[in-house]
Protein backbone atom coordinates (compact mmCIF):
# COMPACT_ATOMS: atom_id res chain seq x y z
CA UNK A 1 0.00 0.00 0.00
CA UNK A 2 1.09 3.71 -0.05
CA UNK A 3 -0.23 6.95 0.86
CA UNK A 4 -1.29 9.66 -2.08
CA UNK A 5 -1.52 13.05 -1.14
CA UNK A 6 -4.83 14.13 -2.56
CA UNK A 7 -5.02 18.06 -1.39
CA UNK A 8 -3.68 20.88 0.97
CA UNK A 9 -6.38 22.69 2.72
CA UNK A 10 -4.77 26.50 3.07
CA UNK A 11 -6.43 29.35 5.85
CA UNK A 12 -5.73 28.21 9.23
CA UNK A 13 -3.49 30.63 11.23
CA UNK A 14 -1.19 28.11 13.67
CA UNK A 15 -1.76 25.09 14.91
CA UNK A 16 -4.95 23.10 13.47
CA UNK A 17 -5.73 20.88 16.86
CA UNK A 18 -8.27 18.39 14.87
CA UNK A 19 -10.32 17.43 11.95
CA UNK A 20 -13.69 15.67 11.76
CA UNK A 21 -16.11 14.45 8.44
CA UNK A 22 -19.80 14.82 8.93
CA UNK A 23 -21.15 11.74 9.32
CA UNK A 24 -22.64 11.86 5.74
CA UNK A 25 -18.39 12.50 4.37
CA UNK A 26 -20.01 15.78 2.80
CA UNK A 27 -18.33 18.17 5.30
CA UNK A 28 -14.94 18.33 6.57
CA UNK A 29 -14.53 20.71 9.55
CA UNK A 30 -11.64 21.72 10.96
CA UNK A 31 -10.47 24.04 14.37
CA UNK A 32 -6.90 25.57 15.95
CA UNK A 33 -5.49 28.20 17.23
CA UNK A 34 -7.17 31.10 15.35
CA UNK A 35 -10.17 30.14 17.61
CA UNK A 36 -12.21 29.53 14.07
CA UNK A 37 -13.75 26.35 12.93
CA UNK A 38 -13.79 26.00 8.83
CA UNK A 39 -15.81 23.85 7.13
CA UNK A 40 -14.45 22.11 3.69
CA UNK A 41 -16.90 20.79 0.77
CA UNK A 42 -16.32 19.20 -2.49
CA UNK A 43 -16.94 21.12 -5.41
CA UNK A 44 -16.20 19.99 -9.22
CA UNK A 45 -13.52 17.45 -7.73
CA UNK A 46 -12.14 19.81 -5.30
CA UNK A 47 -12.13 20.43 -1.54
CA UNK A 48 -12.77 24.21 -1.07
CA UNK A 49 -13.76 25.88 2.04
CA UNK A 50 -17.41 26.45 2.70
CA UNK A 51 -17.98 28.55 5.54
CA UNK A 52 -15.93 30.37 8.74
CA UNK A 53 -17.37 29.32 12.02
CA UNK A 54 -16.04 32.44 14.09
CA UNK A 55 -16.69 34.65 17.86
CA UNK A 56 -18.08 31.59 19.30
CA UNK A 57 -14.90 30.92 21.55
CA UNK A 58 -11.87 33.47 22.93
CA UNK A 59 -9.57 31.09 22.89
CA UNK A 60 -8.22 28.01 21.01
CA UNK A 61 -10.84 25.35 20.21
CA UNK A 62 -9.20 21.62 20.66
CA UNK A 63 -11.72 19.76 19.50
CA UNK A 64 -15.15 19.18 17.07
CA UNK A 65 -17.68 16.80 17.43
CA UNK A 66 -20.41 16.31 14.76
CA UNK A 67 -24.27 15.28 16.48
CA UNK A 68 -25.30 12.05 14.42
CA UNK A 69 -28.02 13.96 11.82
CA UNK A 70 -25.49 16.28 11.06
CA UNK A 71 -27.42 19.04 11.77
CA UNK A 72 -25.33 19.97 15.36
CA UNK A 73 -21.46 20.54 15.69
CA UNK A 74 -19.81 20.58 19.17
CA UNK A 75 -16.45 22.74 19.77
CA UNK A 76 -14.52 22.04 22.77
CA UNK A 77 -12.55 25.42 23.55
CA UNK A 78 -9.05 26.54 26.48
CA UNK A 79 -11.63 29.64 27.11
CA UNK A 80 -13.61 26.41 29.72
CA UNK A 81 -17.08 26.88 27.27
CA UNK A 82 -18.29 24.28 24.72
CA UNK A 83 -20.36 25.59 21.73
CA UNK A 84 -22.82 23.85 19.65
CA UNK A 85 -23.44 25.46 16.74
CA UNK A 86 -26.88 24.80 14.37
CA UNK A 87 -27.50 24.65 10.76
CA UNK A 88 -31.37 24.94 10.90
CA UNK A 89 -31.27 27.90 9.18
CA UNK A 90 -29.15 27.03 6.29
CA UNK A 91 -26.19 28.14 7.71
CA UNK A 92 -24.29 27.46 10.91
CA UNK A 93 -24.52 29.63 13.95
CA UNK A 94 -23.87 29.22 17.23
CA UNK A 95 -27.03 29.46 19.50
CA UNK A 96 -26.14 27.71 22.88
CA UNK A 97 -22.67 27.60 25.24
CA UNK A 98 -22.59 25.00 27.56
CA UNK A 99 -20.24 25.81 30.72
CA UNK A 100 -19.13 24.18 34.05
CA UNK A 101 -15.58 23.00 33.41
CA UNK A 102 -12.96 24.97 35.49
CA UNK A 103 -10.13 25.51 32.52
CA UNK A 104 -9.83 24.12 29.34
CA UNK A 105 -11.88 21.98 27.57
CA UNK A 106 -9.56 19.53 25.86
CA UNK A 107 -12.23 16.90 24.12
CA UNK A 108 -16.07 16.48 22.89
CA UNK A 109 -17.95 14.17 21.67
CA UNK A 110 -21.67 13.38 20.52
CA UNK A 111 -23.19 10.56 21.55
CA UNK A 112 -24.49 7.93 18.63
CA UNK A 113 -28.48 8.31 20.10
CA UNK A 114 -27.62 11.69 19.61
CA UNK A 115 -29.22 12.17 23.15
CA UNK A 116 -25.73 12.66 25.09
CA UNK A 117 -22.54 15.14 24.77
CA UNK A 118 -19.33 14.36 26.75
CA UNK A 119 -16.95 16.88 27.76
CA UNK A 120 -13.61 16.63 29.46
CA UNK A 121 -11.23 18.87 30.65
CA UNK A 122 -7.67 19.79 32.31
CA UNK A 123 -10.07 20.51 35.11
CA UNK A 124 -9.66 15.98 35.78
CA UNK A 125 -13.31 16.32 34.99
CA UNK A 126 -15.44 14.33 32.53
CA UNK A 127 -19.19 15.81 32.04
CA UNK A 128 -22.51 14.48 30.73
CA UNK A 129 -24.68 16.93 29.20
CA UNK A 130 -28.07 15.78 28.07
CA UNK A 131 -29.14 17.53 24.34
CA UNK A 132 -33.10 17.30 23.98
CA UNK A 133 -34.91 20.12 22.25
CA UNK A 134 -31.78 21.83 21.86
CA UNK A 135 -31.47 22.58 25.63
CA UNK A 136 -28.15 21.00 27.03
CA UNK A 137 -28.45 20.03 30.85
CA UNK A 138 -25.90 18.16 32.61
CA UNK A 139 -26.78 15.12 33.89
CA UNK A 140 -22.86 14.09 35.72
CA UNK A 141 -20.32 15.39 36.31
CA UNK A 142 -17.55 12.07 36.69
CA UNK A 143 -13.85 12.74 38.88
CA UNK A 144 -12.96 9.53 38.35
CA UNK A 145 -8.87 10.74 37.18
CA UNK A 146 -6.61 12.22 38.67
CA UNK A 147 -5.00 14.39 35.63
CA UNK A 148 -6.04 16.18 32.79
CA UNK A 149 -8.36 13.95 30.47
CA UNK A 150 -7.13 14.58 26.95
CA UNK A 151 -10.35 12.73 25.40
CA UNK A 152 -13.71 11.58 25.31
CA UNK A 153 -15.30 9.18 22.61
CA UNK A 154 -18.67 7.43 22.37
CA UNK A 155 -19.30 3.98 22.15
CA UNK A 156 -20.27 3.16 18.44
CA UNK A 157 -24.51 1.83 19.16
CA UNK A 158 -24.15 2.11 23.06
CA UNK A 159 -24.27 5.30 25.51
CA UNK A 160 -21.12 4.15 26.89
CA UNK A 161 -18.63 7.24 27.09
CA UNK A 162 -14.33 6.05 27.13
CA UNK A 163 -12.28 8.73 28.34
CA UNK A 164 -8.38 8.82 28.10
CA UNK A 165 -5.68 10.84 30.46
CA UNK A 166 -2.61 12.24 31.44
CA UNK A 167 -3.18 9.82 34.58
CA UNK A 168 -1.77 7.33 31.90
CA UNK A 169 -5.48 5.09 32.40
CA UNK A 170 -8.95 4.99 30.04
CA UNK A 171 -11.85 4.99 31.94
CA UNK A 172 -15.33 3.71 30.87
CA UNK A 173 -18.70 4.68 31.99
CA UNK A 174 -22.30 3.85 31.21
CA UNK A 175 -25.50 5.10 32.86
CA UNK A 176 -27.19 3.15 35.68
CA UNK A 177 -30.49 1.83 34.55
CA UNK A 178 -31.31 1.55 38.08
CA UNK A 179 -30.93 5.01 39.78
CA UNK A 180 -29.74 6.53 36.69
CA UNK A 181 -26.50 7.54 37.84
CA UNK A 182 -22.96 7.52 35.53
CA UNK A 183 -20.73 4.44 36.89
CA UNK A 184 -17.11 3.84 36.15
CA UNK A 185 -17.68 0.48 34.78
CA UNK A 186 -13.51 0.02 33.98
CA UNK A 187 -10.42 1.22 34.21
CA UNK A 188 -7.72 0.15 31.99
CA UNK A 189 -4.46 0.37 32.68
CA UNK A 190 -1.08 -0.48 30.37
CA UNK A 191 0.30 2.71 29.28
CA UNK A 192 3.43 3.88 30.72
CA UNK A 193 2.47 7.53 29.99
CA UNK A 194 -0.49 10.28 29.01
CA UNK A 195 -3.17 8.47 27.11
CA UNK A 196 -3.78 10.58 23.91
CA UNK A 197 -6.46 9.36 22.04
CA UNK A 198 -9.04 6.32 21.59
CA UNK A 199 -10.86 4.98 18.88
CA UNK A 200 -13.43 1.59 18.48
CA UNK A 201 -13.38 -0.89 16.14
CA UNK A 202 -16.93 -0.54 13.51
CA UNK A 203 -18.44 -3.14 15.75
CA UNK A 204 -17.09 -1.72 19.41
CA UNK A 205 -16.11 -4.57 20.65
CA UNK A 206 -12.43 -3.70 20.09
CA UNK A 207 -10.65 -0.18 21.29
CA UNK A 208 -7.63 1.02 20.31
CA UNK A 209 -5.44 3.84 22.14
CA UNK A 210 -2.41 5.83 21.97
CA UNK A 211 -0.06 7.42 24.27
CA UNK A 212 3.05 9.47 25.08
CA UNK A 213 4.59 5.99 25.33
CA UNK A 214 5.21 5.41 21.93
CA UNK A 215 2.86 2.73 21.80
CA UNK A 216 -0.56 1.74 20.43
CA UNK A 217 -2.60 -0.82 22.69
CA UNK A 218 -5.58 -3.03 21.47
CA UNK A 219 -8.36 -3.54 24.03
CA UNK A 220 -10.69 -6.55 23.42
CA UNK A 221 -14.31 -7.06 25.57
CA UNK A 222 -14.86 -10.28 27.31
CA UNK A 223 -18.54 -10.31 28.14
CA UNK A 224 -19.92 -12.51 31.22
CA UNK A 225 -19.65 -16.01 30.94
CA UNK A 226 -16.91 -15.56 28.20
CA UNK A 227 -15.65 -18.91 26.61
CA UNK A 228 -11.91 -18.25 27.17
CA UNK A 229 -12.61 -17.82 30.57
CA UNK A 230 -11.44 -14.28 31.41
CA UNK A 231 -12.97 -13.03 34.42
CA UNK A 232 -15.64 -10.07 34.92
CA UNK A 233 -16.62 -8.68 37.42
CA UNK A 234 -20.60 -7.82 38.08
CA UNK A 235 -22.42 -7.93 34.91
CA UNK A 236 -20.08 -5.74 32.74
CA UNK A 237 -17.80 -7.45 30.60
CA UNK A 238 -13.32 -6.66 31.05
CA UNK A 239 -11.71 -5.16 28.64
CA UNK A 240 -8.11 -6.78 28.29
CA UNK A 241 -5.40 -5.33 26.10
CA UNK A 242 -4.70 -8.33 24.19
CA UNK A 243 -1.68 -6.72 21.63
CA UNK A 244 1.38 -4.02 21.97
CA UNK A 245 2.27 -2.09 18.93
CA UNK A 246 5.91 -0.71 19.81
CA UNK A 247 8.92 0.27 18.10
CA UNK A 248 7.00 1.65 15.01
CA UNK A 249 6.33 5.88 16.08
CA UNK A 250 9.46 8.04 17.26
CA UNK A 251 7.16 10.82 19.66
CA UNK A 252 4.25 10.76 21.12
CA UNK A 253 1.08 9.33 19.11
CA UNK A 254 -1.19 12.13 19.38
CA UNK A 255 -4.34 10.22 17.47
CA UNK A 256 -5.51 7.17 16.21
CA UNK A 257 -8.67 6.41 14.25
CA UNK A 258 -9.98 3.03 13.35
CA UNK A 259 -11.41 2.90 10.17
CA UNK A 260 -15.41 0.96 9.77
CA UNK A 261 -14.74 0.08 6.20
CA UNK A 262 -11.57 -1.28 5.63
CA UNK A 263 -10.67 -1.65 9.23
CA UNK A 264 -7.09 0.01 9.12
CA UNK A 265 -5.56 2.00 11.64
CA UNK A 266 -4.18 5.45 10.82
CA UNK A 267 -2.56 7.32 13.82
CA UNK A 268 -0.32 11.13 13.88
CA UNK A 269 2.69 11.32 15.38
CA UNK A 270 4.90 14.05 17.10
CA UNK A 271 7.69 12.97 14.41
CA UNK A 272 5.20 14.42 11.95
CA UNK A 273 4.63 11.28 9.94
CA UNK A 274 1.27 9.06 9.40
CA UNK A 275 1.22 5.21 9.67
CA UNK A 276 -1.37 3.05 8.45
CA UNK A 277 -2.05 -0.70 10.48
CA UNK A 278 -3.50 -3.26 9.47
CA UNK A 279 -4.71 -6.40 10.99
CA UNK A 280 -2.61 -9.51 9.71
CA UNK A 281 -5.12 -12.13 8.12
CA UNK A 282 -4.61 -15.10 10.03
CA UNK A 283 -4.29 -12.95 13.42
CA UNK A 284 -5.87 -14.67 16.69
CA UNK A 285 -8.56 -12.66 17.66
CA UNK A 286 -7.41 -13.01 21.48
CA UNK A 287 -3.79 -12.18 20.24
CA UNK A 288 -4.33 -10.25 17.47
CA UNK A 289 -0.99 -9.73 15.18
CA UNK A 290 -1.10 -5.84 13.37
CA UNK A 291 1.14 -5.29 10.62
CA UNK A 292 2.39 -1.45 9.49
CA UNK A 293 1.65 -1.61 6.08
CA UNK A 294 2.19 2.20 5.06
CA UNK A 295 4.12 5.33 6.61
CA UNK A 296 4.01 8.68 5.09
CA UNK A 297 7.67 10.23 6.44
CA UNK A 298 7.20 13.87 6.66
CA UNK A 299 3.41 13.94 6.00
CA UNK A 300 3.50 17.40 7.92
CA UNK A 301 6.55 19.86 8.66
CA UNK A 302 5.42 19.46 12.02
CA UNK A 303 3.38 17.34 14.65
CA UNK A 304 0.80 15.79 13.17
CA UNK A 305 -2.48 16.31 15.59
CA UNK A 306 -5.18 14.43 14.35
CA UNK A 307 -6.79 12.01 11.52
CA UNK A 308 -9.62 10.86 10.85
CA UNK A 309 -11.21 8.68 8.15
CA UNK A 310 -13.89 9.46 5.35
CA UNK A 311 -17.54 7.64 6.79
CA UNK A 312 -17.80 6.31 3.24
CA UNK A 313 -15.23 6.50 0.75
CA UNK A 314 -12.64 3.74 0.96
CA UNK A 315 -8.93 4.59 2.09
CA UNK A 316 -9.66 8.61 2.07
CA UNK A 317 -7.94 10.70 5.44
CA UNK A 318 -7.93 13.97 6.53
CA UNK A 319 -4.61 15.06 8.92
CA UNK A 320 -4.65 18.18 11.01
CA UNK A 321 -1.15 19.63 12.02
CA UNK A 322 0.84 22.05 14.03
CA UNK A 323 2.25 23.52 10.69
CA UNK A 324 -1.62 24.95 9.89
CA UNK A 325 -2.34 23.11 7.18
CA UNK A 326 -4.96 20.11 7.05
CA UNK A 327 -4.16 17.34 4.47
CA UNK A 328 -6.49 15.02 2.68
CA UNK A 329 -4.90 11.34 1.75
CA UNK A 330 -5.07 8.26 -0.23
CA UNK A 331 -4.48 5.09 0.65
CA UNK A 332 -4.26 2.70 -2.13
CA UNK A 333 -3.35 -0.94 -2.64
CA UNK A 334 0.13 -1.20 -4.45
CA UNK A 335 -0.64 -3.25 -7.78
Amino acid sequence: MNIELVDTLKGHVGKVWNVKWNPFGTILSSCGEDKSIRLWGKQSHQWKLKTVLQDGHQKTIREVSWSPCSKYLASASFDATTAIWDNISGQFECNATIEGHENEVKSVSWSQSGKFIATCSRDKSVWIWESENDEYECSAVLNAHTQDVKKVIWHPYLDMVVSASYDNTIKMFTEDQADNEWTNISTLKSHESTVWSLSFDKDGKRLVSCSDDQTLKIWKEYLPGNAEGVGTDSDYPTWKCVCTLAGYHFGPIYDVTWCHLTSMIATACADNNIRIFKEAEDSDPNQPMFELVCSKYHAHEQDVNSVAWHPTEHGLLASGSDDSFVKLWKIKEVL
